[in-house]
C-alpha cells in the first residue's frame, strides 16, 4: 500500500522533472563541458557516484541479507541546494542514511528555464548492494547484449511504445493562456484585462463574450500577470492551494488541468424566514487541449442553499411546472431540500474547435453574452444555462458571431406528458472596427417553436441571412424577431463610451404620431469604463444606464417569448424599467474590492379597476400574451402599473486564494431598499440588509440584484 501511495504521489509529479527544449539540467563541477542529454546523464551519474561512495549500509540490512532498492524523490533548488522530498525504503534505518547522504551532497548550479534558476524534482534508486555508475552502465550493456540474443526474450519482447507514451510528460507551464480555450466569464476577472484590450488602435472585438485566451494574450501577458502574484510556495500543499491546478499534465501534444471547485456561502438578512443564508457547492473543472486546435472544459456542480427573502420569493415565483419549488435565477430549476431550502444542480461546458485563424466552432452548454456593459440588453448572461452551437468568424476588421440555442419554456401551459416545451433561438452579431477608436455591431435574433414539428428550422441554418424576413415568409408570423445595434468609442487608452439599442416592434406612424404606442417596443444602453481612474493603477470605474420600454422581450404567443426557463434572454428585469449602475473596482496583487449602486424604476402589473376586474398587463411580465389585458395602447410609458422605486447597494471585498482556480475568500454586503406605490401579495415595500462571508471559485457571474 505504501508502494502504491508513492506510485501515484510520484506519477503526479512526474511532470517536474522533465526537460524540456528551454530547460537545463543542475550542473556539476565535473559537468560544466556537456550538454543536452549528456548533461542529463553526467547529472544521473555524478549523484550515483556520490552515493556509492559515501552511503553507509547500516547493520540490519546487513544482518538480513537485504537486497533491493530505496527509492528517493529529491529536489534541486533555485540555489542548488538538494533537498530530500520522499524516501521509500524496507527499514528506517535506511531512510535516515539517504537522508544524510543527500544532505552531505555538495551544492551545485541549479537548474535553469529560459535562463532562469528554477527549483527541480527527480527521482534515483539506490539499489542495495551498492553500485557505481560504471557498474550500472556495464550492466545494462550486458543484459542488452543478452536480450538481443536470447530467442526467448526475442518472442516475448514488448514494444516500448506505450511506456514512451506513459511518461512523456512535461513541466506544466499554464498552457491555458495561449489556447483557444474561453476564459470563464466574470465581470471582476475580465475588468483585470480590460484596459490592455480595449486601447486606440487594437483591431480586437470585445462585444461577444467569453473571450478565448489567445484573443486577449495579443494584449495581455497572463503568464507575466500570474507571476506577479505567485507565491512560489515549497511544499506541495502549499503550491496546490495558493498557486497551482490540484492536477496538471503536459504531454507533447495535450494538456489538461483537473480541480475542486467550491462556492460556500455563510450569511444574514434583515427581514428574513431563515436563521440565516447559505450556498453549499461542491463541484469539479475539467478543462484541457488537444493539440493546438481543440480545447475543452465542463464543470458539474452540486449545489444547496437559502437566500434571502426577496430573492428566495423571486426563485419561487418563477418555479417550473412539475412540483419542483423554484428556479434559481441563473443556476436552473431546483429541488426541495429540508423544507424550505433549495437543491439546484447544474452544470457547464464548452469544447472549441479552431480549424484555421479565421474560424472557430463551439459546442458548449453554458451563457453567452453580447456587448460591453455590465448588463446587455441583447444577449445577457443571467439566465440559465442551455445548449448551444456557435461560429466565431474573424477577419479584416470584421468579427461575426453566430449563435444557436435550444432553450425551454417551463410553464404549466407549455407542459405536455411531463416534458417542458421545446424553443429554438438563433442569432448573429457582427462587429466592425470602422475606425482605430469606433466599432459598431449589428445584431439580429429569432425565436421560434416546435409549433407543428418544426424542430430546429433549416432556415436559420444559414449564418448569411435576414431572419425578419426568412421567419416571415416560412411561418404564419410564429415567431419572434427583433434587430439591435451596438457601439464602443474609444475616447482615450483610459475611457471607452459603449451604448446598444434593441428594437422589438417598431411603427413609424406611432412613433410620429408622438402618442407613445404600445408597439413602440424598444430599449437602449449607454455607458461608460474609465480604467487607471484619476490615475490610480488599476482602479477601473464604470456607468451605466439602461432604459427598456413595457413589452420588450414579450411576444403574442409567450412560448416564442425572449426568454428561458422562466428568466429574461436579454436584462434579467424583463421589461417596462429604468435602470442607472455604478460599478468600482480595485485589485492590488491578491486583495479586490468591488462597490456597485443601482438605482431603478420598475412598473409591475397589479389589480386595477377595470370592466373585467383582471389584473391588467402593463409590460413588465415578458410571459404575458401582449395581446390580452394590455392596459392601454397609448401613452405607454416606463414604469407604468404598479411603480416600483429601486436602490441597490452592493459592496464586496476579499483576497484571491488561488489565480489558477480564481478562487476566492470574500465578503459581500448587500442593501436593497424597494417601494412600490401599491402594496401586494407579492410586490411590497421592504427594506433588506443582507451580509455574507465565503469562499468561492468565481468562474461565471451571479446576479442578485433583483
Amino acid at each position: 500500500m505504501k508502494k502504491t501511495l508513492f506510485l501515484l504521489f510520484f506519477i503526479s509529479q512526474y511532470a517536474f522533472s522533465q526537460v524540456s527544449n528551454q530547460e537545463k539540467h543542475p550542473v556539476f563541477p565535473a559537468c560544466e563541458s556537456v550538454f543536452d542529454k549528456d548533461l542529463e546523464n553526467c547529472f544521473y551519474s555524478q549523484i550515483q557516484d556520490f552515493v556509492y561512495q559515501n552511503f553507509q549500509v547500516p547493520d540490519v540490512a546487513k544482518q538480513n541479507n537485504f537486497k533491493g532498492r530505496v527509492i528517493t524523490l529529491f529536489e534541486v533548488d533555485t540555489s542548488g541546494v538538494f533537498k530530500v522530498l520522499y524516501i521509500d525504503a524496507k527499514y528506517p534505518e535506511l531512510t535516515a542514511e539517504t537522508k544524510r547522504v543527500f544532505l552531505a551532497l555538495p551544492k551545485i548550479k541549479p537548474a535553469t528555464y529560459n535562463g532562469n534558476s528554477t527549483y527541480a524534482k527527480y527521482t534515483i534508486n539506490i539499489a542495495i548492494p551498492l553500485q557505481s555508475a560504471a557498474q550500472i552502465a556495464e550492466e545494462e550493456r550486458l543484459e542488452k547484449e543478452r536480450k538481443e540474443n536470447d530467442s526467448k526474450f526475442l518472442a516475448n519482447k514488448v514494444h516500448p511504445e506505450y511506456d514512451q507514451v506513459s511518461i512523456n510528460y512535461k513541466e506544466f507551464k499554464n498552457p491555458q493562456f495561449s489556447s483557444n480555450l474561453n476564459i470563464p466569464f466574470s465581470h471582476n476577472y475580465y475588468s483585470q484585462f480590460e484596459e490592455q484590450i480595449n486601447q486606440i488602435g487594437t483591431n480586437n472585438h470585445t462585444g461577444s463574450k467569453p473571450y478565448s485566451y489567445s484573443e486577449v494574450a495579443k494584449y495581455y501577458d497572463f503568464n507575466e500577470a500570474y507571476s506577479q502574484i505567485k507565491l512560489n510556495k515549497q511544499s506541495w500543499v502549499g503550491r496546490k492551494l495558493f498557486d497551482e491546478h490540484m492536477v496538471a499534465i503536459q504531454g507533447e501534444d495535450y494538456w489538461f488541468t483537473i480541480n475542486p471547485v467550491f462556492d460556500l456561502r455563510l450569511g444574514k438578512s434583515n427581514p428574513t424566514k431563515q436563521d440565516y443564508t447559505f450556498v453549499n457547492t461542491r463541484a469539479i473543472n475539467i478543462q484541457g487541449g488537444l493539440g493546438s486546435q481543440i480545447n475543452f472544459t465542463t464543470t458539474i456542480y452540486e449545489s444547496q442553499g437559502v437566500f434571502a427573502d426577496y430573492y428566495n420569493r423571486y426563485a419561487v415565483s418563477i418555479k417550473p411546472s412539475g412540483g419542483n419549488p423554484a428556479i434559481v435565477p441563473g443556476i436552473g430549476p431546483a429541488k426541495e431540500f429540508k423544507e424550505t431550502k433549495f437543491d439546484f444542480p447544474s452544470a457547464d461546458a464548452n469544447i472549441t474547435f479552431k480549424p484555421s485563424k479565421f474560424f472557430d466552432l463551439q459546442l458548449g452548454y453554458s451563457r453567452n453574452f453580447i456587448g460591453d456593459g455590465y448588463r446587455s440588453l441583447l444577449e445577457g448572461d443571467g439566465a440559465s444555462p442551455y445548449p448551444y452551437f456557435k461560429i466565431n468568424t474573424t477577419f479584416w476588421k470584421i468579427k461575426y458571431t453566430n449563435t444557436y440555442m435550444w432553450l425551454k419554456d417551463v410553464r404549466s401551459d407549455v407542459t405536455t406528458d411531463r416534458t417542458y416545451a421545446t424553443k429554438y433561438m438563433a442569432n448573429h452579431y457582427l462587429s466592425w472596427n470602422v475606425s482605430k477608436r469606433l466599432n459598431i455591431g449589428f445584431f439580429e435574433s429569432v425565436v421560434w417553436s416546435n409549433q407543428n414539428n418544426r424542430g430546429f428550422d433549416v432556415n436559420f441554418v444559414n449564418p448569411i441571412i435576414f431572419y425578419r424576413s426568412v421567419e416571415f415568409s416560412s411561418s404564419s408570423r410564429s415567431g419572434n424577431a427583433v434587430l439591435g445595434l451596438t457601439s464602443k468609442y474609444k475616447w482615450n487608452n483610459y475611457i471607452n463610451l459603449y451604448g446598444q439599442f434593441l428594437l422589438d416592434e417598431f411603427a413609424v406612424g406611432d412613433m410620429t404620431s408622438g402618442e407613445r404606442s404600445w408597439r413602440n417596443k424598444f430599449g437602449y444602453q449607454l455607458g461608460a469604463k474609465y480604467y487607471n481612474a484619476f490615475g490610480v493603477k488599476r482602479l477601473y470605474l464604470q456607468a451605466e444606464y439602461n432604459h427598456v420600454r413595457p413589452y420588450v422581450y414579450a411576444h403574442s404567443n409567450p412560448l416564442t417569448n425572449y426568454g428561458h426557463n422562466n428568466q429574461s434572454m436579454g436584462h434579467i428585469w424583463g421589461s417596462n424599467f429604468r435602470e442607472i449602475t455604478a460599478i468600482a473596482r480595485y485589485n492590488k496583487k491578491r486583495l479586490f474590492g468591488e462597490v456597485k449602486m443601482s438605482a431603478g424604476v420598475r412598473g409591475f402589473d397589479f389589480d386595477t379597476a377595470n370592466p373585467n376586474d383582471v389584473e391588467l398587463n402593463y409590460g413588465s411580465n415578458i410571459y404575458q400574451n401582449y395581446d390580452e389585458n394590455r392596459s392601454n395602447d397609448k401613452g405607454v410609458v416606463v414604469g407604468q402599473g404598479n411603480k416600483a422605486n429601486i436602490i441597490i447597494a452592493d459592496l464586496q471585498a476579499g483576497y484571491l486564494l488561488n489565480p489558477s482556480t480564481n478562487m476566492k475568500l470574500f465578503g459581500n454586503f448587500i442593501y436593497r431598499k424597494f417601494s412600490p406605490s401599491v402594496d401586494t401579495p407579492n410586490v411590497f415595500k421592504e427594506n433588506t440588509t443582507w451580509f455574507s462571508v465565503g469562499l468561492r471559485s468565481d468562474l461565471f457571474n451571479w446576479y442578485f440584484d433583483y
